[in-house]
């Protein structure tokens, strides 16, 4: 099971997305879809979906954050395992870029033969890649952190910070900007790969002042199994009492997360709308998610 997953807010196009998204990737589908009630933002969808082995969720809760590029996906096209890499590079590109916009286009670059940065029609943002079939694999499709504005050049110490908070991490490649490469002074780390929970990540410090950051539009849900897990990342993570609510948090860095317990899933899952309702109810009220109360909430009779 995919420990941490990218979790997408938006305002009513949750479902659409999820059956744009899965209509493009291969091997792609929605797992699972559930609307709770009588929430802050009203009735709210949420979908699970799985893009080429890679576990999304979404949720149309309202139009209170939008996507930005501080956040991405690479999307690795890589010759030694796909004949028609090109080809399936180009057709995606094609896809995401109907009704979206270009942000660095689809052409050579020096660390890729066919490379390209688009903004779908939902605002999210892909990096497509031709990967070099030399290098060392990897997964087809990885979260991107870009560092900019008042955090430009903290990339390097959030990699060790969050190499250290989960187990089953490491750092991999590391690539700091050439002397005087680097248009902005702060930016230090051009590139860098990390693996949290066996899963990776890259980052980068932006080397611009861009007019966006980090913010709650994608967040990273962390599923844990006891509440001995839950408490370990919310005291670990959190650094903004004030942004605390219903298992979400923030960093020092501005990166939102999310710390839910596995068993709430299997309850929105299989649970009748009473016990949704319930459930719903229970954690609307909590700050970090307490698993014997919704277990209660649950199981009321």
């Amino acid at each position: 099971m995919q420990k941490i997953t990218p979790h997408l807010w938006f305002n009513t196009e949750a479902k659409a997305a999820a059956e744009f998204y899965t209509s493009l990737f291969p091997n792609s589908k929605i797992t699972s879809a559930t609307t709770i009630h009588n929430t802050p933002s009203g009735d709210c969808d949420i979908m699970s979906f799985n893009l080429s082995g890679y576990s999304f969720m979404a949720i149309s809760a309202g139009p209170l954050f939008k996507f930005n590029p501080s956040i991405s996906f690479f999307v690795n096209f890589d010759p030694s395992r796909d004949k028609n890499a090109t080809g399936n590079l180009n057709k995606l590109w094609n896809s995401l870029s109907a009704g979206g916009t270009a942000l660095m286009p689809l052409q050579e670059y020096p660390f890729s033969k066919h490379y390209g940065w688009i903004q779908d029609k939902y605002g999210l943002t892909w990096q497509l890649m031709l990967t070099n079939p030399a290098g060392e694999e990897r997964p087809f499709i990885i979260p991107s952190l870009m560092f900019t504005g008042d955090i430009t050049g903290k990339a390097d110490e959030a990699i060790d910070f969050y190499v250290s908070t989960f187990e089953n991490s490491e750092r991999g490649m590391s690539a700091p900007y050439p002397p005087g490469a680097a248009p902005e002074k702060d930016a230090k780390l051009m590139f860098a790969e990390f693996m949290l929970e066996k899963q990776w990540f890259t980052a980068m410090d932006s080397g611009h002042r861009h007019q966006f950051g980090f913010n709650e539009a994608i967040s990273l849900m962390v599923t844990c199994d006891t509440q001995e897990e839950i408490d370990y990342y919310s005291e670990k993570l959190s650094a903004v009492p004030e942004a605390e609510q219903c298992g979400w948090l923030k960093d020092q860095y501005g990166v939102s997360w999310q710390i839910v317990p596995s068993i709430m899933n299997e309850m929105m899952k299989s649970g009748t709308p009473e016990q949704i309702n319930r459930v719903t109810q229970a954690f609307l009220k909590m700050k970090k998610f307490d698993i014997a109360k919704l277990k209660q909430a649950y199981e009321q009779k």
